[in-house]
């Protein structure tokens, strides 16, 4: 019978959750939705089996993402969310301890989120609980050698926000982060079209089309596809065909922001620092960093070498892995990330 814990790493994405097991890598890649009756307020579904009820419930059970733009927005759900990936991802038995755990969190979570965020994984079943901040999981898993005084830039593009860090010596010496991701723009296509084409469609076809025809180039190739949606105005079912182009705009002001984000980190770092990016090169991850063009795109305007990670929906997980193997020099509880940040800010002043 096992009578030990193995420590756990959790990638607490915005639309998806990984788990990583100490001895066992990622055993968990599951959508953060959960499906929950309105009347007694029992889980119905977790997952994959939830995302696939969104949009399409009766009227007494409601489909949610219980995580908003990185963070968490509804406490209770997130509990029972987790309590199911905790259950289905390890094998413990009644007399195995609780786990301990690192979460990721992203670079610009206040304190209030930060204990939020530790409560509910405490509520979930966890012993302990470390908190790292995403951008350093990202660097740690897609390999980059950041142990040094070298400076190395990554860019985690998530779902719900995008961090921007310069990574030296196991740390993060310049960080930001902003509320722009995948269901960003996701959410902006889903708009335009209603706008532009009068056509309704969901997020998750607005997702399906980012991925089938969407791009980071302006003038690139000119896909298309067809998309079945609802008629804005008499609300009949419609069908109409979607260009790259005709998403274009909603995608490029996304990615405006972004660029301006990686100029407004490198500004606030220290010449030595901007001279090991430029000579490194910046690190995109994160399942956002998979829009087509997007890297090459990025390098175009800035002139400095910038390339994809391999598996990069995966480097925060398999970061938050890696940092288990040295929990115990890690801080238990809040980080306090911004204010730490803010006080680096001053003194660099």
């Amino acid at each position: 019978m096992q009578l030990f814990s193995h420590d756990i790493g959790i990638d607490l994405g915005t639309s998806t959750v990984l788990i990583y097991v100490e001895g066992s890598g990622v055993v968990s890649r599951e959508p953060s939705v959960v499906a929950v009756d309105r009347t007694t307020g029992r889980i119905l579904q977790v997952g994959s089996a939830a995302h696939n009820m969104l949009g399409r419930t009766p009227g007494n059970v409601v489909a949610m993402h219980p995580l908003k733009d990185g963070v968490i927005s509804d406490h209770e759900m997130t509990v029972k969310m987790l309590q199911h990936l905790f259950r289905v991802s390890s094998k413990s038995s009644l007399f195995t301890p609780k786990p301990r755990v690192v979460v990721s969190v992203p670079s610009g979570i206040t304190e209030v989120e930060e204990r939020t965020v530790i409560n509910a994984v405490i509520e979930a079943g966890a012993r302990r609980v470390y908190l790292i901040e995403e951008p350093l999981a990202a660097g740690l898993g897609a390999g980059l050698d950041i142990s040094g005084p070298k400076g190395h830039m990554v860019v985690d593009i998530g779902a719900g926000t995008t961090d921007v860090a310069i990574l030296t010596m196991n740390g993060v010496a310049v960080s930001s982060s902003i509320k722009v991701g995948g269901n960003y723009i996701d959410d902006a296509i889903m708009k335009h079209l209603r706008r532009t084409l009068g056509i309704v469609v969901g997020q998750t076809t607005a997702e399906e089309l980012k991925i089938q025809i969407g791009s980071a180039y302006e003038h690139g190739d000119n896909l298309s596809v067809t998309v079945k949606g609802r008629d804005a105005k008499n609300g009949a079912p419609r069908e109409v065909m979607v260009t790259t182009e005709q998403i274009s705009a909603p995608i490029q002001k996304a990615i405006r922001a972004i660029y301006d984000e990686i100029v407004s980190v490198l500004e606030d770092a220290s010449a030595e620092l901007v001279s090991d990016v430029a000579e490194n090169g910046i690190t995109l991850t994160g399942g956002g960093s998979q829009l087509a063009g997007l890297a090459q795109v990025f390098q175009d305007r800035m002139q400095i070498p910038f390339s994809v990670a391999d598996d990069p929906a995966s480097c925060v997980a398999y970061g938050c892995g890696k940092s288990l193997s040295w929990i115990n020099h890690m801080t238990e509880g809040p980080i306090n990330i911004a204010r730490k940040r803010l006080l680096r800010n001053r003194s660099q002043g």
